[in-house]
């Protein structure tokens, strides 16, 4: 199955149209039909974010070819991987105390060049983000105070005493914190009810638990 059977396999598991695919990577449905069709192949910052939207690891949307590299995919540099710290945990679900000590390390592997500025990990717990993002993977933030619609991002809440992993979606004063399980409400942040993004989701490391 080549990468634009896969999208399209993938998008339909998901109920996904095309058009919602197109909005949360920040491009157009007929590219999203390009791909699907064939016609274009996608760039592999648009794959790592479809492999966080799936809740799948990269290699299954790309395939392999005998070669060991994943197929009808453009590659603008070689692998690159850096050492970034883990620092405490960040809900998927119900806001946890967010804990600024460094838990660990973990190394991650890039596609093409890193993500520039400053990146740390987090420890999801929670199912709210599911099938995206499951309980107990870990997720790259770069740090960043904004984002745009639909991306997943770090947010504080609550004082900024408390930090959450959500999709953000803004509407005119308010910003909607948005979880992909249909069984978790929204979070809204208003005056009364402040947050802070600190970062964006890049990537994510799949937990085997």
């Amino acid at each position: 199955m080549n990468i634009g059977m896969q999208i399209k396999k993938l998008r339909k598991e998901r109920k996904y149209t095309q058009a919602h695919l197109a909005e949360l990577l920040g491009t157009k449905p007929t590219t999203v039909a390009s791909w699907e069709q064939g016609r274009n192949k996608p760039l592999m910052d648009k794959v790592q974010k479809m492999s966080i939207i799936f809740g799948v690891p990269i290699s299954e949307i790309v395939g392999d070819e005998e070669s060991g590299l994943p197929a009808n995919v453009i590659y603008p540099e070689g692998l690159k991987r850096i050492t970034i710290p883990i620092i405490g945990e960040i809900a998927c679900g119900d806001p946890i105390t967010a804990q600024e000590n460094v838990d660990g390390y973990t190394e991650i592997a890039f596609e093409g060049k890193a993500p520039k500025g400053t990146l740390f990990a987090l420890r999801c717990k929670g199912k709210s983000m599911e099938p995206t993002i499951h309980s107990g993977s870990i997720v790259t933030i770069r740090e960043q105070p904004t984002v745009e619609d639909g991306e997943i991002a770090a947010v504080l809440v609550d004082g900024d005493n408390e930090a959450t992993l959500k999709r953000v979606k803004h509407q005119g004063n308010l910003i909607m914190l948005m979880p992909d399980n249909k069984e978790f409400d929204p979070i809204i942040l208003d005056k009364d009810n402040p947050g802070r993004i600190v970062g964006k989701a890049v990537h994510v490391s799949w937990s085997i638990k």
